[in-house]
């Protein structure tokens, strides 16, 4: 188990993921487990559950992969318009308590803070649009970018490449379970698991790592 709280004199570089970490991920949950299956059954003339039925092994089958992460895989798979879904739930989109207060004080502390998501990067403009997130940002990159997505070897390889981070003197939040295992096989030292990523949700269990409730948490004795 990683040590409780990190030690700032060993760290140089912040690499934080976007929804559920920083942002409040009922917005995307939101988006996906409600309005997306009130419209495709709306076009398909289903019934909700048979829009359910039938939405979730294509969900499924794509996990893990770009195209879960892709708006235009989506669109032209489903036949709607997520990028205007994206706007209309735009009243959900918010910030994770105590995130925005987190990277301003990394800021202030000179740490280089860096965005790794999975988020396409239209859905990152949309968000930047209402949240002006990358604006407390050093550095940012979508998987889309590297081809890969943040679950793979491959999105952390180029994500060093780009970057230039030590990962023995970086540090790397994030609420999925399967990047927090690519990121600590990518050897960063410092990996915390996100519990309570959707305002609205549950909290996730997260065993192996150690967890954290918000990145709020992280804050004790930055410098």
């Amino acid at each position: 188990m990683p040590d409780p709280r990190p030690d700032w004199h060993a760290i140089d570089t912040v690499c934080l993921d976007l929804d559920g970490t920083l942002l409040d991920l009922s917005y995307d949950n939101y988006i996906w487990t409600k309005l997306v299956p009130q419209r495709y059954a709306a076009r398909k003339a289903l019934s909700l559950e048979a829009a359910y039925a039938d939405l979730a092994p294509r969900f499924k089958a794509r996990e893990g992969t770009l195209e879960w992460y892709c708006i235009e895989f989506w669109s032209r798979e489903l036949g709607l318009d997520i990028v205007a879904l994206h706007h209309e739930a735009k009243a959900r989109v918010g910030w994770l308590p105590g995130a925005q207060q987190f990277l301003k004080r990394l800021r202030a502390a000179d740490k280089r803070v860096v965005l790794l998501t999975n988020s396409h990067p239209t859905t990152l403009a949309i968000k930047h649009g209402y949240t002006g997130v990358l604006d407390l940002l050093d550095d940012a990159a979508s998987s889309a970018e590297f081809d890969a997505p943040k679950e793979q070897p491959l999105f952390w390889e180029r994500a060093q490449q780009r970057f230039g981070f030590d990962p023995a003197r970086s540090l790397f939040a994030d609420d999925s379970r399967p990047v927090l295992h690519a990121a600590h096989a990518a050897g960063i030292r410092w990996v915390y698991g996100v519990c309570r990523p959707d305002s609205d949700g549950t909290a996730h269990a997260h065993d192996e790592f150690q967890r954290i409730d918000s990145v709020a948490e992280l804050a004790y004795n930055i410098s």
